[in-house]
């Protein structure tokens, strides 16, 4: 390459360099806020300091006595629903791409409409049916209405991931003797693993950031995830945001590890290793 194109190069490499981190500062910069006001006993809107100077973990010790139970109780919906998402649109995304039929294109317009609708319509269209049903106030309700979020957004995810699966695999398995039970469960599900762990990692994001729901569905303390607990903990005056931002804090943190334990199956490759 030509002295003249590298020195040219360079300073638009730099300068893209630096807008990104300026970027990342921006967008961190709320999440640094949060740890920093978790670790200041005392801290208030306007007297926080910008660095961590006197640290403490009082906020921590009062996040967890006050929302320990509601991080468990989310902890219980998340996982809950997210295994009836998959369980249920697995199957529903593998019929989707393997045996289309003329009912295809419009149970997928439907699929997709249904993840346009607001999420408070539909929380003021399930309040009468759960209250028919005794399902208010209880955390069977919660996970079914979360589930609800997450089953929709996994067919569409999963049916992308299926389709690309070459024919020739589910047809040698057929050959072998292989009922279609049987090819979906030890071959298309091991295949499409990484879109799988996408679909369930979104719906366990979905259910465990709930608030909508959780406020609509919910109208004693019996069952308080820890969306609805934060917003019962802000109350109308608050003073000290300590125990605030430690509980935020510790609510991201199994969103945070999910994301951090799940990257390398989102980024490998769909069929990698598939055909040996």
């Amino acid at each position: 390459m030509p002295p003249y194109r590298a020195t040219t190069r360079r300073p638009k490499s730099l300068a893209s360099t630096v807008l990104a981190l300026v970027i990342l500062a921006v967008m961190l910069f709320p999440v640094y806020w949060m740890v920093n006001s978790s670790l200041q006993p005392g801290a208030t809107a306007f007297t926080t300091s910008w660095l961590p100077v006197h640290l403490g973990l009082s906020g921590y010790r009062q996040a967890l006595s006050t929302q320990g139970g509601h991080l468990v109780t989310s902890i219980v919906i998340a996982l809950t629903a997210t295994a009836i998402a998959i369980v249920i649109a697995a199957p529903a995304a593998y019929a989707l791409a393997k045996f289309p039929g003329r009912s295809t294109r419009p149970v997928l317009m439907s699929t997709l409409i249904t993840q346009m609708i607001p999420g408070i319509v539909i929380a003021n269209s399930l309040y009468q049916t759960y209250n028919s049903l005794h399902l208010l106030n209880s955390i069977p309700g919660l996970v079914l209405a979360d589930a609800s979020l997450g089953i929709p957004f996994s067919i569409l995810l999963m049916r992308s991931f299926m389709a690309s699966i070459p024919g020739e695999i589910i047809e040698a398995a057929r050959v072998d003797g292989a009922n279609p039970l049987r090819i979906f469960l030890s071959v298309v599900v091991p295949v499409s693993r990484n879109g799988i762990i996408t679909a369930a990692l979104f719906s366990f994001l979905f259910a465990w950031s709930d608030f909508v729901f959780a406020l609509t569905l919910t109208s004693a303390n019996t069952v308080t995830p820890v969306t609805l607990g934060i917003y019962q903990f802000l109350g109308s005056d608050v003073k000290q945001w300590t125990p605030v931002m430690a509980t935020a804090v510790l609510a991201s943190i199994p969103a945070a590890a999910l994301l951090v334990l799940a990257q390398r199956y989102i980024a490998s490759g769909i069929t990698g290793g598939a055909v040996k």
